[in-house]
């Protein structure tokens, strides 16, 4: 059995990944700040499996992660843990500084000193990156992003992520260090915050509010079923080879006004609540992923077709609305007010 340290599990993606492989006989520990975006209620189904525990705490904190991979010896780890929404960067990008970088860097070097092995080296460990397209850049109309396409973050959010890939890159460089990086397209599914594009839509147009759309809504982003992606995480966590990066996509491209009024169309609802808004700055164009390495490599496919997929999610936030309903009661109306008022 694996002990596998998961980091921001109780965030969007980080606990799909647990509910995905909490029957596939490993041991999990959950290590989360639960910050504005990490939920315990995501993960309360298994709160009291026999294989599954939950410590709250801060990457960036030494002798906590220190603690963690110790006491339950850890030999793989999956970092989720990352300040994600390219908004608050914009806005406040000391903290993305902070954790993205900083909590990479404790968690490879406190891993290290405790794995180094003199006899069998890292033999049995394991250190996935769980990174994002956005590293990439802005890509034109045409091309998708490859793992040899340089990096040109544009966003403060962007360049924290690279800037943890790149400690990442050199700890196996310098080290052997035992690391592996993925880097996924745009995910949607149940429990994303609703911050992010696809649940914003449906929770405004459930609540009759406007739908604010960015610019002129032509940006272009490659989608992924938030289940298909943690399929990708865990054979990479099985098979992946050290030192690779692994570009995942759904090969799946949609303009964001068009998500918008697929959302509008599921739920009987006026295309008139769409209100276009200033655009952030820097917001890059289009993203697309060339994701053909693991699928040569590994096997890897997605499942779902978008069709379904996005019907399913537009549904669970109709059957969830207290999940959410909670949520958009506190901080979040101050940041919604904050990014969207007077644009």
């Amino acid at each position: 059995m694996k002990n596998i340290l998961v980091t921001g599990g109780c965030g969007f993606i980080g606990s799909n990944f647990i509910q995905y492989i909490i029957n596939k006989g490993y041991f999990i520990v959950n290590l989360d700040k639960l910050t504005y975006a990490g939920n315990p209620e995501n993960l309360i189904n298994i709160a009291g499996k026999k294989n599954y525990r939950f410590i709250k705490g801060d990457i960036t904190d030494k002798e906590a992660v220190r603690k963690v991979i110790s006491k339950y010896k850890i030999d793989t780890i999956v970092n989720f843990a990352a300040e994600s929404h390219v908004d608050r960067s914009i806005y406040g990008p000391e903290v993305f500084t902070r954790t993205n970088i900083l909590g990479t860097q404790v968690l490879l070097d406190v891993s290290k000193s405790l794995w180094t092995n003199k006899k069998e080296g890292y033999k049995g460990k394991k250190f996935l990156q769980i990174s994002t397209d956005e590293v990439y850049g802005s890509l034109g109309s045409t091309g998708k992003f490859k793992e040899t396409t340089p990096l040109a973050p544009n966003s403060p959010y962007s360049a924290s992520k690279a800037s943890a890939d790149l400690l990442v890159r050199s700890y196996n460089h310098t080290f052997a260090y035992p690391a592996i990086i993925s880097r996924c397209s745009n995910n949607y599914g149940p429990y994303q915050f609703p911050e992010k594009l696809i649940p914003l839509m449906i929770i405004n147009a459930l609540s009759k509010k406007k739908l604010p759309v960015y610019g002129d809504g032509l940006n272009v982003r490659d989608w992924l079923f938030v289940k298909d992606h943690c399929s990708a995480i865990e054979l990479i966590m099985r098979k992946g080879r050290i030192g690779e990066i692994y570009n995942i996509g759904g090969n799946n491209e949609w303009k964001n006004i068009d998500i918008v009024k697929l959302v509008l169309k599921y739920l009987g609802k006026p295309q008139s609540l769409i209100k276009y808004v200033m655009d952030r700055p820097g917001h890059d164009r289009r993203y697309a992923m060339d994701a053909s390495k693991i699928m040569r490599e590994l096997g890897w496919r997605p499942k779902h077709k978008f069709e379904s997929g996005i019907k399913y999610t537009i549904d669970w936030y109709l059957d969830n609305k207290s999940w959410w309903q909670h949520i958009i009661s506190g901080e979040y109306k101050n940041y919604y007010k904050k990014m969207y008022s007077g644009r």
